[in-house]
């Protein structure tokens, strides 16, 4: 990994925005512009230097037309893993998309629930 990179997530996350920006054949510029983010700053994500919010995730997914889940999964931000018997973590996806909480409180919302995923897990001594 390169000095100063964020992490090998968001790496592959910038990687994944660059290709997407590039499949649907838009500049840094005009992606910048319809996700509602400075240039600058697209292109740190782009490069892996900065790690967007959910919230940026989700303004960038609209501009290019794909998934946001898609972009929370590459930005390590949602678990790909499936709890068997429930849903595709909608409990994470429902406290990403809820609009009454900010970024601060949807991250501690997150964490916790992680948290409490990881103390339910069975070991293998179980």
């Amino acid at each position: 990994m390169a000095k100063g990179k964020v992490g090998k997530t968001v790496g592959s996350l910038g990687d994944y925005l660059r290709e997407q920006r590039l499949a649907s054949r838009l500049s840094l510029r005009q992606l910048a512009e319809q996700a509602g983010v400075s240039n600058p700053y697209l292109s740190q994500i782009e490069r892996g230097l900065r790690k967007p919010s959910a919230e940026v995730l989700q303004q960038i997914a609209k501009a290019l037309r794909i998934s946001a889940e898609q972009l929370y999964v590459r930005a390590g931000i949602v678990s790909p893993e499936t709890v068997p018997g429930a849903p595709v973590r909608s409990v994470e996806l429902a406290i990403l998309n809820d609009p009454h909480l900010n970024e601060r409180q949807k991250q501690s919302l997150l964490d916790v629930y992680a948290s409490f995923l990881a103390l339910n897990t069975p070991t293998e001594k179980e």
